[in-house]
């Protein structure tokens, strides 16, 4: 089998950990390839929720290599609660943590707080960029520094000394991760190794990308993204696998859009249809709770974030979530300051005088989620996906009608 990426392309939270979820039987290894515990994929089996931060959402088959790559930046006091939380399912997860993981200390989480106080971006204050920060500025921790207690303890105490934080002592926290690692270390390896070995072995990866290609640190609405690149490079940088080895990339995007935290969202919807999407979608951050901002779709972004990432398929989810509603809006082409363009902005400032453009639907006003095949969704429903496909260029592979996994239609 074709090893396969799974991108989201909009600003996160389109459904991935479903989709992971879905197509994981397949695989021999999920593989998470960057960000950290910021990220909340949701699974959904007989009506039971379970929530992923660390641990990749394929975690839910027994038999599968779950990978959390060099390009994760690791809390292990969240990963080990995630590591029971399994245990206590009955499940024993065959994890493989990178050496080259980087560490969020409890500096980083207390720095993150701090700056979010005065810079408003919208973080979910897990102390996310700071390490991703530390990494950059080559001060960075990472889990095989813990094999040397001496030079664990000095890269602390220089940290903080760089920080001007004396609330926290490098003793302690030592002492800390030190016994926290003694719980974890059975996992960790040389990722690299493994999977460039599974590749030669002909086994099949699947590549689970966090947060979505609108907040990437490169190509996302900056400074409005997070710290690591969730588009389709991080693999190459966050695994080691080289870039042939990538066979195809699923992107998914919701029937809509959604944004949590700050930063533009030129479709969103402050009535009573934003609010009747959040409602029905459930559209509260799986990490922190908070409410998602709602709004219809936007084809320039998603063609960008298509381009970007060499997507050969679309996976659309949360379709049901429309079907009470007579009319449906999509977001075609922008004007700002009186040009139309079919591409997004390259600047904030244009980003704040986006006038978006909109193409109406005929709602379905149908119940699709008990629906098994895409030729028994509403015509009108069908009208809807095809012209999206049509107007991004890509074929639509998964179609979700709901959150549980049988809520799934796999298009011929």
């Amino acid at each position: 089998m074709d090893n396969l990426a799974i991108i989201g392309l909009q600003w996160g939270d389109e459904g991935k950990g479903k989709i992971i979820d879905y197509l994981a039987k397949e695989y021999d290894y999920i593989v998470r390839f960057q960000g950290g515990n910021n990220a909340g994929h949701t699974v959904n089996i007989d009506k039971r929720e379970i929530i992923f931060h660390l641990i990749p959402s394929g975690a839910l088959y027994s038999n599968k290599h779950l990978v959390i790559g060099n390009g994760v930046v690791v809390n292990p006091s969240v990963l080990l609660e995630e590591i029971s939380s399994l245990r206590n399912m009955g499940i024993e997860p065959n994890l493989h943590i990178s050496y080259r993981c980087h560490l969020i200390m409890p500096y980083h989480i207390a720095i993150d707080e701090r700056r979010e106080k005065t810079q408003k971006i919208g973080t979910t204050k897990r102390g996310i960029g700071p390490a991703y920060t530390d990494k950059i500025a080559r001060c960075g921790i990472v889990l095989a520094d813990l094999l040397d207690r001496e030079e664990f303890e000095g890269k602390i105490r220089k940290n903080l000394e760089k920080e001007g934080i004396s609330e926290f002592y490098p003793e302690k926290i030592a002492d800390e991760y030190l016994l926290l690692f003694e719980k974890i270390k059975c996992f960790v390896c040389d990722t690299r190794v493994l999977l460039n070995k599974a590749i030669l072995e002909k086994k099949s990866i699947l590549f689970e990308g966090a947060q979505g290609t609108l907040l990437d640190v490169d190509f996302g609405t900056y400074p409005y993204v997070t710290s690591s690149n969730p588009t389709i490079g991080g693999i190459c940088t966050g695994t080691g696998i080289p870039p042939k080895y990538i066979d195809n990339t699923l992107g998914v995007m919701k029937a809509y859009s959604t944004r949590v935290g700050e930063g533009p969202f030129p479709t969103e919807l402050k009535g009573d249809i934003g609010n009747g999407l959040r409602i029905k979608g459930k559209e509260y951050g799986a990490t922190t709770g908070r409410p998602r901002r709602c709004g219809w779709l936007d084809i320039p972004t998603i063609k960008y974030s298509c381009e970007i990432n060499g997507v050969t398929s679309i996976a659309i989810t949360k379709l049901d979530v429309l079907d009470k509603l007579p009319s449906i809006k999509v977001c075609t082409k922008y004007k700002i300051k009186g040009e139309i363009f079919e591409e997004i902005p390259q600047s904030i400032v244009n980003w704040d005088e986006v006038e978006p453009l909109y193409e109406e639907f005929t709602g379905w006003m149908e119940d699709t989620q008990n629906i098994k095949k895409k030729e028994d969704l509403p015509k009108a429903s069908r009208v809807y996906i095809d012209k999206i496909m049509e107007m991004i260029g890509i074929s639509v592979s998964i179609i979700s009608v709901g959150s549980e996994r049988n809520q799934t239609i796999e298009v011929e």
